[in-house]
């Protein structure tokens, strides 16, 4: 069964970092592009961050730049995303995904 398990989330002040951690099963994590993707209240889901199979290649959504970091561990089947200097705009259910299957999602909220 393929399935794609988030950690990390929580609550954290603007300014702060947190790392969000995505562990993968049921197919062979290293052949596959991963992608992280949110989804805050009332609106549409979005893409956040991208790799490539070999970790080599990312791109990022352009609010995110130079803040998030997209990697991957294919030894651990796991896909990180970074998140520095936090904003309130970031809060949002953080999602993993490979092309086949979703995560069930991690909440992520910036207050004060």
């Amino acid at each position: 069964q393929m399935q794609l398990v988030e950690s990390g989330g929580g609550l954290v002040q603007p300014g702060g970092s947190l790392r969000l951690s995505c562990v993968a099963s049921g197919f062979t994590f290293r052949a596959y592009v991963m992608s992280w993707h949110r989804q805050a209240p009332g609106k549409e889901r979005e893409l956040v961050a991208v790799i490539n199979s070999g970790g080599g290649t990312t791109n990022y959504a352009d609010s995110v730049k130079g803040r998030f970091t997209i990697s991957r561990d294919n030894a651990k089947n796991t896909v990180y995303l970074q998140m520095n200097s936090l904003k309130p705009e970031d809060t949002a259910v953080y999602y993993c995904k490979a092309p086949m299957v979703w995560g069930q999602g991690t909440q992520v909220t910036v207050s004060a």
